[in-house]
Formats: structure tokens, C-alpha cells, sequence
């Protein structure tokens, strides 16, 4: 899915692009690079951002982007940037067969029709998902009416794209794209399971350090995204404190597997789990289909304890999964080593840069 807050601003198709995902706590970049049908993982760098307990300024994004493009050593200067879950609306609407071009204009003018709230001064973009069957279009067709589609929307405040343009120009880069970053892990999962990505029942999440992600695809469409407001922060916090222990200790065992803590760890999952479990409801009673699996990235995902407990919560399979599994990797000698156990953090930014190739 190519959702881009830049519309029409880059229609070339790139050799190489530097991806950021602007992370909460961390911010995770990515350089990749076309090699005919392929896509090579050349570099990727993970950063503590600047600041996370309010909103970044132009100032200081203008200087992290410096430090993570330096990190990167991007010889690049194109910069697609991902964004966090606070700042973009992604929803599924029905909209006639209309252009693009002229679905941006309806959205724009009845954004409380379509998306529920009044959203003045946003940018909008959308991608059409193709219709899975004939048949609706036949009996439309007997009745006289004009068949909808299927769309994802995805929406951000101008304001807010200028400020990411500034930061970026004054950094010495070029933006090429905005994407909202909820996508990422459902592009860079299509490339890298298409099998599972078409033919299955799953939901994609991704914990994040404020905020969770849940995105259900059904057989090759994105039917449900929400955010949930609890967090790996949430995770460690709470176990810090039931264990009297500090912030740095409680995150190591978290990660760790440490079996003697498993019972304070669970009572940190659980509302996690609870959430998640909301929004499997949600769909299955929709569409009547169960969610077959589960798959979890993020910094929490490392941890096997975690994930056997939304398993027990959910009771759904869940695991682990690779998002530069279909990526050629050439990456220098220690990123080589480190991939595996780090890949799964890369999820947001290898699917925005998938939107932006």
C-alpha cells in the first residue's frame, strides 16, 4: 500500500531511499537500494529519540535526522519518514469510482460524513483495495446502481506535514515521502509472507514504547487498525514498580525470560491482551471468520515470555516473524550479526519504504 501525505511529489522510481520511523523512544531508520526486482537491506541504524514526553520541535528533528542520516552513512539524500500513531487517522470507507485525485477532494469536504469527526485542515491520501468478487458488481449492475469501493484513508494535519518537510530541507535532505507508519508492518508482511498475506485470516501487532498497533488483514486487505494506549513503557513501569526494582533492571527481565517473575509480568499483559482481544472480536463477529495467527513485532516481540502470555490471553497463536525475510541483506559485518535478533523493531520502517519504492 502506498499511502503518501506528499501526493505527487515523487513519481520516479528511486535507486536508493533512507526510510525513518519515528519512534516514541527510538527512532529506526533503514537504507535500502533497488537491485532490479529486489530490494537490498544496506544499512540500518536504531537511536534514542531526542525527546518523547512531548511533541519534538522543528529544531531538534532538523539535528536528529543529521545524526541518523550520519549513522546511516546515506550517500542518499532522499528521506521517506514514518509517522507515529498520535499523529495520522487510517480508517476503511466506501467511496464511489471516483479518481483519486477527486476521493481526496470528497474526504476533505465531508470528513464527518466519511470519517466520523470533523477534520479541518488535513491532507488526505487513499488506496483502493481491489474488488475480491464479481458478483456485486452484476447485481449493482441489475439494479442501476454505481458500485463503491473500498478504501483505505489516511489523513494528517498540514501544519504538521509542513513542520516534517522544514525539519527535514534544513537538514540537508530531500523529503520524498510521509506515510502513516500503522501500514508498515502490513506492506513489509505482504513481501514477506504473500502466501499467508492472501489467503489468510491475521492480525499484525506491533508494540510500540507509548502506544500497540493491531492491524486484521482478511485474505489480502487491511479490514481493522486501532491503536491501543498501552506500550512496552506501560510493560516495564508497571513491572518496576510491583518488583520495587528500577526501570533498567525491570526492562532486562522483561526481555530476558526470567521465569520468577512471571506472575508480575502477566498482570502487565493482560490489559495489553484484553485490548487486543477487543478488536479480534470485533472483526470476527463482523465477517464471521476466526484470526487464524497472530504476529507481533517490536521491541517487546524479543521477549518469548510475552508473547506466550497474549497467547494464553488471546488464545491465538502468536509469534515472532522477520520483515527483512524477502530483503536482500548486505549489510556490514556486525549489523549481519545483529539483524536477527533486531529485524523485528525494522517492521514500520522497511513497509514505509516499501509505500515509497
Amino acid at each position: 500500500m502506498a499511502l503518501s501525505f506528499l501526493n505527487g511529489l515523487s513519481r520516479k522510481k528511486w535507486a536508493q531511499m533512507m526510510v525513518v520511523d519515528l519512534g516514541d523512544r527510538t527512532t529506526k531508520a533503514v537504507l535500502l537500494e533497488r537491485r532490479g526486482e529486489l530490494l537490498a537491506l544496506n544499512r540500518f541504524v536504531l537511536l534514542d529519540t531526542p525527546i518523547y514526553e512531548k511533541k519534538i520541535s522543528t529544531e531538534l528533528l532538523t539535528e536528529h535526522l543529521q545524526s541518523v542520516a550520519k549513522a546511516l552513512g546515506s550517500e542518499t539524500k532522499l528521506v521517506t519518514l514514518a509517522i507515529g500513531l498520535d499523529d495520522t487517522v487510517v480508517r476503511q470507507v466506501e467511496l464511489p469510482q471516483i479518481p483519486v485525485d477527486e476521493m481526496r477532494r470528497v474526504l476533505k469536504n465531508n470528513t464527518k460524513g466519511y470519517l466520523q469527526q470533523d477534520m479541518p485542515n488535513h491532507v488526505f491520501d487513499c488506496h483502493i483495495f481491489p474488488p475480491k468478487t464479481q458478483g456485486k458488481t452484476a447485481d449493482a449492475a441489475k439494479t442501476g446502481s454505481i458500485p463503491k469501493l473500498k478504501v483505505l484513508v489516511a489523513g494528517m494535519k498540514q501544519q504538521l506535514i509542513d513542520d516534517f518537510q522544514t525539519a527535514i530541507k534544513d537538514a540537508g535532505l530531500i523529503p520524498d515521502h510521509i506515510v502513516p507508519g500503522i501500514i508498515g508492518p502490513v506492506n513489509a508482511f505482504e513481501l514477506s509472507l504473500p502466501e499467508t498475506f492472501a489467503n489468510e485470516s491475521v492480525a499484525l501487532v506491533d508494540i510500540g514504547f507509548k502506544h500497540s498497533s493491531v492491524c486484521v488483514v482478511d485474505r489480502g486487505e487491511l479490514v481493522l487498525s486501532r491503536m491501543v494506549n498501552i506500550g512496552g513503557d506501560k510493560l516495564t513501569a508497571g513491572l518496576a514498580e510491583a518488583m520495587n526494582i528500577t526501570y533498567a533492571e525491570a526492562e532486562g527481565i522483561k526481555v530476558g525470560m526470567a521465569p520468577e517473575v512471571q506472575a508480575m509480568l502477566e498482570a502487565q499483559v493482560q490489559p495489553l491482551g484484553r485490548e487486543l482481544r477487543a478488536s479480534l472480536d470485533f472483526f470476527e463477529h463482523q465477517q464471521d471468520r476466526p484470526v487464524s495467527q497472530i504476529y507481533v513485532t517490536g521491541g517487546s516481540a524479543r521477549s518469548e515470555m510475552i508473547l506466550q502470555m497474549l497467547h494464553t490471553e488471546l488464545i491465538v497463536d502468536c509469534k515472532t516473524w522477520n520483515p527483512t525475510a524477502s530483503l536482500q541483506l548486505a549489510l556490514p559485518g556486525q549489523q549481519a550479526v545483529e539483524i536477527e535478533q533486531l529485524g523485528p523493531q525494522l517492521s514500520v520502517a522497511i513497509g514505509a519504504a516499501l509505500a515509497a519504492f
